[in-house]
């Protein structure tokens, strides 16, 4: 599970806009954002390198 949706809205950036400096199409993006499939680790890091966050932010605690 990851935080992709959530640093997305506190930035106030979209998916289009995302999907488009990744490098992948909306629909990659958009399947990502709602959980329903996980990024790679490289594509992770790519995403935080692009939001300007730590790779940390983007994955779900679980304790």
């Amino acid at each position: 599970m990851n935080r992709i949706k959530e640093v997305l809205e506190d930035k106030g950036i979209k998916q289009i806009w995302l999907a488009e400096k990744l490098g992948k199409s909306y629909n990659m993006v958009n399947s990502y954002v709602q959980n329903r499939r996980q990024p790679s680790i490289e594509s992770l890091y790519d995403i935080a390198k692009i939001l300007d966050v730590n790779a940390k932010e983007l994955l779900k605690d679980y304790e």
